[in-house]
């Protein structure tokens, strides 16, 4: 092992994924020398292995059934999918798993890459082990930014490490459909998954522990998912935990807890993401391994006044898009607080991350989509607003009818009685996806009910939605 002398920078950034990539540009932008350090590719987990292929899979899937919807097309996409053309589009949206072009955007900026494993050595001070073992040591001015992320929880199941289970890097990187694929699971990445591979040729069976599937969002979006999976083929069973697997010549069998036993080619577990805190020399500055990292709204840790922690590792909205916002409130903190000035941290101020806690957006790419922004009802009632919820049907829309025969899906929006404002809205239903940022917008901006009667949507367009929802408050 060699050992270089220290390098000194404004701001060391410990992982390169959209997150850390988000922070090296607003701290370059601000002329905050800043260094970067990735142990994998450029880009991380989302440009690999998580948001980009999983929707490069979805796409020729719902596209597919979007035109099945349509009279005069829905005959001539009745066929499988070209699976080999749809995975062969996949690795081209990964950059066949190779981060040129994303290292050259780093370089673009003026951020230094130093590749190898970063670890915390005590306050402002990072060591990077090169793959060469060559040691590193980087000093910061002024703050160092975890963004190292998240990776797949695996449960503590007996027999599973020889079983070489998926998790979502393998479910999204596959080079071939399995013919039998179990998901075990019941939330984004095991119904997205499920709604993939069933699509590309693999008989999927969903297992989930809960009683339905997506609890995170309103109790009709995981009912909608769950019928429409159902009706493509997916066998779902509710209530239903794994106990055991094994693989016996090639097979998988998983045993559950209601006493069946399934065989399939390949088991994915979906059933949560951990920290990736445990190696990174926490313990140096007296943090737990392994923890979240709790921070206060300008993604500083708590405690310290140099440290901060940008994206999943902070535990508070697990999205790419969510930790890419914290990203730029965090270089804008940072550069602010390196500039001896005062930082702006009332409610959604330039400083602090408010979107964090009113107004998370969401959409899940399976067929229904479904799509979601702030407080459910449930959340609503629990944080103590007194709310109303409005629900209407798409059917009740025209622009639905035409998007496609038999269109289904529901609307919802949580009215703060007190306000007259939207706490949350959400949207189930093919391409309501586009439709959530419109939703995003009103409660970000706290835009009254009585001036949404002003925000007219075009005719005839899914958008309508808006109009209905509108009629059915004031009716009711």
């Amino acid at each position: 092992m060699t050992e270089t002398e220290s390098i000194a920078y404004d701001v060391v950034v410990l992982g390169a994924g959209p997150v850390g990539e988000n922070v090296a540009d607003r701290t370059r932008a601000a002329g905050l020398t800043t260094a970067v350090v990735e142990s994998e590719l450029v880009g991380g987990e989302c440009s690999y292995w998580a948001c980009m292929p999983s929707k490069a899979l979805l796409r020729p899937v719902i596209a597919q059934a979007d035109a099945r919807r349509l009279p005069g097309l829905s005959q001539a996409v009745q066929g499988p999918l070209d699976t080999p053309a749809v995975l062969a589009r996949r690795d081209t949206y990964t950059s066949h798993w190779k981060d040129d072009g994303q290292v050259g955007w780093l370089d673009g900026v003026g951020a230094e890459l130093y590749r190898g494993h970063g670890r915390l050595a005590g306050p402002r001070t990072v060591t990077v082990t090169g793959p060469d073992g060559t040691v590193t040591t980087l000093t910061a001015r002024h703050a160092v930014a975890v963004s190292t992320g998240t990776r797949a929880q695996l449960p503590d199941l007996p027999g599973l490490a020889d079983v070489k289970p998926w998790t979502s890097r393998e479910a999204t990187s596959a080079k071939a459909a399995p013919g039998r694929l179990i998901v075990v699971g019941g939330g984004v990445v095991a119904t997205e998954m499920a709604t993939a591979w069933q699509a590309l040729g693999s008989r999927v069976t969903l297992l989930v522990r809960g009683k339905g599937l997506l609890n995170r969002m309103e109790p009709f979006a995981g009912e909608l998912v769950a019928e429409a999976l159902t009706e493509a083929g997916v066998d779902i069973r509710t209530g239903t935990s794994v106990e055991s697997v094994s693989r016996e010549n090639g097979t998988v069998v998983a045993l559950t807890g209601t006493g069946d036993r399934i065989e399939a080619d390949e088991i994915l577990f979906a059933t949560g993401r951990t920290p990736h805190t445990d190696d990174i020399g926490l313990d140096t500055i007296g943090l737990e391994p392994g923890s979240w990292l709790d921070v206060d709204d300008s993604m500083r840790v708590t405690g310290t006044d140099w440290l901060y922690a940008v994206g999943d590792v902070n535990h508070r909205a697990l999205l790419t898009h969510q930790g890419k916002y914290q990203a730029r409130i965090a270089g804008a903190a940072i550069a602010a607080r390196a500039a001896g000035g005062a930082l702006r941290e009332e409610p959604w101020g330039a400083h602090v991350a408010t979107a964090d806690h009113d107004a998370v957006p969401q959409v899940v790419f399976t067929d229904p989509e479904a799509a979601a922004v702030g407080l459910s009802l449930a959340e609503a009632e629990q944080a103590g607003h007194r709310v109303r919820a409005v629900d209407v049907e798409f059917s009740s829309v025209a622009g639905a009818g035409l998007y496609g025969d038999g269109y289904k899906g529901r609307a919802r929006m949580v009215v703060d009685l007190e306000e007259e404002v939207l706490r949350g809205v959400t949207f189930v239903g093919p391409g309501v996806g586009e439709l959530i940022h419109s939703a995003t917008v009103a409660v970000v901006g706290r835009v009254p009910v009585g001036r949404l009667w002003h925000a007219v949507p075009s005719y005839p367009t899914l958008s309508e939605v808006w109009l209905r929802l509108l009629e059915a408050y004031r009716d009711n």
